[in-house]
């Protein structure tokens, strides 16, 4: 399997639940928005953030990349099933709210997935690689011997 797909997917479906889940605390207490809303940004932050620093520190290969399609394809996963769970859950929104969602909406999460990630990639050229892999980030290249 792709690893941006997993990782794409994963953070599509999670990135939507949590628009749902403020969506509807909003609706129900639209005074207590702030804190629930910040609160669940943490959260999504702080997953893309270390499992950028887990796929440094396991030494997956070209993780920039990976990152980079995994949040584009996030971004409009999440606009999608996003749309779908607040018109069925919460305030039976409509398709003209896909426009909005595809554009702004697809960025804003692309934004919260990818400089996390990157973050979190840089975070992790501190940790030590688990034993068996080089520092070559996987590339059977760097880790075979010449003899």
């Amino acid at each position: 399997m792709r690893f941006w797909l997993l990782r794409g997917g994963v953070l599509a479906v999670v990135h939507a639940a949590a628009q749902t889940v403020v969506a509807a605390f909003t609706v129900r207490d639209p005074t207590g928005q702030g804190s629930i809303a910040a609160i669940v940004l943490g959260v999504l932050v702080g997953a893309a953030a270390v499992w950028g620093v887990l796929d440094r520190w396991r030494a997956v290969p070209r993780p920039e990349i990976i990152w980079l399609i995994a949040a584009l394809m996030a971004g409009w996963g999440a606009a999608v099933l996003g749309v779908i769970g607040r018109s069925v859950f919460v305030d039976q929104t409509g398709v003209s709210e896909l426009g909005t969602a595809l554009t702004g909406g697809a960025a804003f999460t692309a934004l919260l997935v990818f400089v996390p990630a990157g973050l979190g990639l840089l975070a992790g050229r501190w940790l030590k690689p688990p034993a068996g892999k080089a520092a070559g980030h996987g590339d059977p290249a760097a880790t075979s011997s010449t003899s």
